[in-house]
């Protein structure tokens, strides 16, 4: 692939206003987007993506307010444009996915700010607009070990990153971590998914509009109760293993040979399919 297709791709962007001071950048061919949220004083972007293209040029182009960044987790399509700042917030566990920045289309060490400062976030801290305040959760790991939500009560707006998906949640070890990779566990995967799950369903009250990163641009709450039924329907037989993953670029890389896709009415998800294996016989 040369470089104006991937910029076509991973570095061409839209955007439009999904409510008041709401607006959605999307990218890679419409399968994945970026957030803005703009308050009284500042504006907060969710993620940079893949490091190529000018992404820092075309936020400015929509918000004339400073620009705050933060990462929902630390994987290549959505921190690695993350050198187009000075500093970024990110999880207090991005370390244990930065091996995954191996994967990133662009040349992190050409953007601006190669060595940008990361400023560490946890529950319970909250990121202030101005009128707006953004609050932030860590995730338990599932789809990564570095993932963050973010509830906005005044905008009635909760954003699950790649944690809610319409068409597939990744649920296998991808961090590239030499240490965590041979220790993948996906009953402890899946536990920590329903877990997150759960979290999300009892805030539910507290959003309108639930976001995530990839394929779609808002989902009605009841994708939670089909997700967690997909978990439990793992273990009980009421999830559908697919012949087919149906996703041309996550088959052909080599690596994901072993992978399976899993359907429960709306809910999908990706596993490797020797560690559920190993599940459905300790179920049997």
């Amino acid at each position: 692939m040369d470089r104006e297709q991937m910029l076509k791709i991973f570095g061409s962007y839209v955007t439009w206003m999904i409510k008041p001071g709401t607006w959605l950048i999307n990218f890679m061919n419409g399968s994945e987007n970026i957030l803005l949220f703009e308050g009284n004083d500042k504006a907060l972007l969710i993620d940079t993506g893949y490091a190529i293209g000018n992404l820092r040029e075309f936020v400015e182009k929509i918000t004339d307010k400073p620009i705050m960044v933060v990462n929902t987790h630390f994987h290549p399509d959505h921190a690695g444009g993350n050198g187009e700042w000075e500093e970024v917030m990110v999880s207090e566990d991005w370390e244990k996915d930065r091996f995954s920045m191996a994967r990133t289309v662009g040349d992190i060490n050409a953007l601006p700010y190669p060595d940008y400062r990361r400023i560490p976030l946890k529950t319970g801290d909250t990121i202030d607009l101005g009128g707006r305040v953004i609050e932030v959760f860590k995730a338990r790991d599932a789809h990564c070990h570095s993932h963050l939500y973010f509830l906005d009560r005044k905008e009635r707006i909760f954003h699950m990153g790649d944690e809610m998906d319409g068409w597939q949640v990744l649920l296998f070890e991808n961090s590239l971590n030499p240490e965590l990779m041979p220790a993948e566990d996906l009953d402890v995967t899946l536990a920590n998914f329903r877990a997150n799950l759960e979290f999300a369903k009892s805030m539910e009250g507290e959003y309108d509009l639930l976001l995530g990163n990839h394929n779609g641009i808002g989902f009605d709450k009841s994708y939670i109760d089909d997700f967690m039924g997909l978990v439990d329907g793992i273990y009980t037989g009421e999830t559908t293993i697919c012949e087919k993953l149906e996703h041309p670029f996550i088959e052909m890389d080599p690596k994901n040979a072993d992978l399976c896709r899993l359907r429960y009415k709306k809910a999908s998800v990706f596993v490797r399919r020797p560690l559920l294996e190993k599940i459905y016989g300790s179920r049997n």
